[in-house]
């Protein structure tokens, strides 16, 4: 058992902004569970919300030496993980609108006339991107996306749970999606 865990919020920010690393520990431990809790009432999602805590927490030790927390270190943690929220929140019915405005603009036959080769460069792009991915998830991904295998069929035959086929997907979208944001922007334009 730890004696920062007798600590109140204030010294253990004094504490954090000395570089003390037990201090942090104490307040992840102290804190973390609760906004998790708290973020994926909102979300909906285990593993968004564990993302957004998680951001929370490294900001909070990249930014330590010049934290200013005017009220109570809680007050704080919340509205930032509330904050958070609504800027995923925010990002995600922006790339929503964006998917379903290319989806009106394909639908509605304006294609243009190179649309063919930039289709194939950005399938093989992704392809690439795909190749690149750990050989497990690889497998899995490839599975459940372009042999549209459910999770139960995909556990079933790679003898892993629903559950690790599940994460495994996600990591790889989570992957495809760092590596592809920006390329996409610049491709599409």
């Amino acid at each position: 058992m730890s004696v920062y865990n007798k600590y109140d919020d204030h010294t253990l920010i004094t504490l954090l902004k000395e570089d003390n690393q037990l201090a942090y520990t104490e307040i992840f431990e102290r804190y973390s569970r609760i906004l998790v809790n708290n973020a994926y009432k909102v979300l909906g999602n285990q593993d968004e919300a564990n993302d957004i805590v998680q951001e929370i927490f490294l900001s909070i030790w990249n930014k330590r030496y010049e934290l200013a927390i005017t009220g109570s270190l809680s007050s704080y943690l919340y509205k930032a993980t509330k904050n958070r929220i609504l800027n995923h929140i925010a990002h995600e019915k922006v790339v929503s609108r964006y998917a379903d405005s290319i989806s009106n603009f394909i639908e509605n036959d304006y294609i243009l006339a190179d649309s063919k080769i930039r289709e194939q460069e950005l399938e093989a792009i992704i392809a690439k991107e795909i190749a690149l991915l750990p050989e497990k998830m690889r497998e899995v991904f490839l599975l459940r996306k372009v042999e549209e295998l459910s999770y139960d069929e995909i556990a079933l035959q790679l003898n892993i749970t629903d559950k690790t086929a599940k994460q495994q997907v996600y990591n790889s979208l989570k992957i495809l999606r760092e590596k592809l944001k920006s390329l996409v922007s610049v491709f599409i334009w």
